[in-house]
């Protein structure tokens, strides 16, 4: 938006000494010294926390406020109303007063030249602790096997994902996606897409959610987050720009509240898809499709539409079998997938902590059987039997027609009562390796050997209570290694820590070659 109150509001100089030391995206809050989501006042130069940490920015903007009179204000109480700052991390500028993100500029540029500065700092302490980092792996092979230990050495190549108000939910699937490798291969494969023509080319390098722009493409926001990741170039990237496009495409994910993971990666995958089906500099997807992913037509599993990506590594198929239990009439449908949601079977929603001793522990098996099992749907789901001519009792089953490469599992954490939505925060125990899917087809007699087994790529876990709150980190195998996700940090962990995680989406690879398997 156009906000008025900059001419009012920035007063800093670009190069201000008043600016803290460091990198601006790791900025202390001067208030309660915490270094996530630093923002700077364009007034004053000071560094609080956003209103997603302690929210001692917006107090900072609160406590400079004149106290309203019954006269006007004069020209001077309004030069010190502290409304503008600036995201340290991802440099949009946003205004209390509006209470909004701003898109303009003073007169003079300032808010443009600040932003500069701070770019400018960044790089400048990201390549200073660079060389640091290269000096004391130089200088001691003890310290680089200290810090290959804690992650320092492995981690410089895993990039981090910056928070921009409660938007864990999207990092944690983002951070999933790209660390599966066929299909993170594929979009960082496909040729760059200029959005922007004449003047403006190449001048922007940045996003607001306050952005007019309508020539949008999800699927090159997130082509260019997928690149980001581990290059190695920065710890930490900012999902802005592809932030922006959900904002404008999904009207579902619009403001800051919490949002759920795992309705973000269904949107995200559908939306992905729906656009992939267009053309692509003349070029129809589907050809580059069979070029750059090495998918054969027989592995494609069309939905709404052509087959893209999505499909081809997501896409299985349900068979729904409905039996009337009057005259016994079968019925058979073929449902297409992108992932399967799991009910935690009712006997176990009690179980709180692994080790509790109050019965069996809930298995990722029981979780499957539960849905695949035979089922007596009860009054309110009477099916309309076409030999009885009317709804009657029946009993429904459901078949896996085809699996699909990766095999999205999603355990059904949030349940709906009377008045609010529960989670269901029962561990449940899940493999790291050899996942075992051959029971639960259709026809196993028509499956190989290998082609049944899949291993665990990327677990995202939700921490917390309700849907509404709470956070959302992820686990991800990259290069036989695990890391742990989490916002801006990424740190190495090992096997042990991610099996004792309470899972709410899990990525299984298709097993590729023959090996040693612990099936489920």
């Amino acid at each position: 938006m156009e906000c008025p109150h900059l001419g009012s509001s920035v007063c800093i100089a670009p190069d201000s000494a008043k600016f803290p030391q460091g990198s601006p995206s790791s900025w202390c809050c001067s208030v309660c010294r915490s270094n996530k989501s630093p923002w700077v006042c364009l007034t004053c130069s000071s560094v609080h926390c956003g209103r997603y940490v302690n929210g001692h920015a917006k107090k900072h903007y609160e406590d400079a406020q004149i106290p309203m009179t019954n006269h006007k204000k004069t020209e001077k109480q309004e030069k010190v109303q502290h409304t503008v700052c600036m995201d340290c991390s991802s440099y949009s500028t946003y205004c209390y007063r509006c209470d909004d993100f701003v898109v303009n500029d003073t007169k003079l540029g300032l808010v443009q030249k600040v932003r500069e500065h701070l770019q400018n700092l960044e790089n400048s302490a990201f390549t200073s602790d660079r060389h640091r980092k290269r000096k004391l792996l130089e200088n001691s092979s003890l310290n680089s096997k200290l810090l290959k230990v804690n992650g320092s050495t492995t981690a410089l190549c895993a990039t981090g994902l910056r928070n921009l108000g409660n938007t864990c939910f999207m990092n944690a699937i983002l951070q999933s996606l790209s660390n599966i490798q066929q299909f993170c291969c594929y979009f960082k494969e496909l040729p760059a897409v200029e959005l922007r023509n004449g003047k403006t080319a190449g001048r922007r390098t940045y996003h607001t959610r306050s952005q007019g722009d309508n020539n949008v493409s999800l699927v090159e926001e997130f082509r260019k987050t997928l690149c980001a990741l581990w290059q190695g170039s920065q710890t930490a990237f900012s999902p802005e720009s592809l932030f922006y496009v959900v904002w404008k495409i999904m009207p579902n994910f619009r403001g800051y509240q919490q949002q759920d993971a795992h309705e973000f990666m269904r949107y995200l995958l559908d939306h992905l898809h729906l656009e992939l089906q267009g053309g692509f500099n003349g070029v129809s997807r589907s050809v580059i499709l069979q070029e750059n992913s090495g998918l054969s037509a027989s592995n494609k599993c069309c939905i709404n539409g052509a087959s893209t990506v999505v499909t081809a590594i997501f896409g299985g198929i349900l068979q729904n079998e409905v039996n009337c239990l009057i005259c016994g009439t079968e019925s058979r449908k073929f449902d297409p997938f992108l992932d399967l949601s799991l009910d935690i079977p009712s006997q176990f929603r009690n179980k709180r902590t692994k080790n509790q001793e109050n019965g069996p522990m809930c298995t990722l098996r029981d979780c499957l059987r539960s849905f695949t099992d035979l089922e007596e749907l009860d009054e309110t789901e009477l099916y309309m039997c076409h030999k009885c001519k009317k709804k009657q009792k029946s009993t429904k089953k459901f078949w896996i027609q085809k699996l699909p490469k990766v095999l999205c599992l999603h355990l059904k954490r949030f349940h709906w009562t009377a008045y609010l939505r529960n989670k269901v925060d029962t561990y449940v125990e899940f493999p790291l390796r050899g996942l075992d899917m051959k029971c639960y087809l259709l026809e196993p007699e028509n499956s190989g050997p290998e082609s049944c087994l899949y291993d665990l790529a990327a677990v995202v876990v939700h921490h917390g209570s309700g849907v509404g709150s709470g956070h959302y980190t992820a686990y991800a195998t990259h290069e036989g290694r695990w890391f742990h996700f989490n916002d801006s940090t990424v740190t190495l962990t090992d096997e042990e820590t991610v099996v004792k995680a309470k899972a709410y989406i899990l990525f299984y690879v298709e097993r590729q070659a023959k090996s040693g398997s612990d099936k489920l």
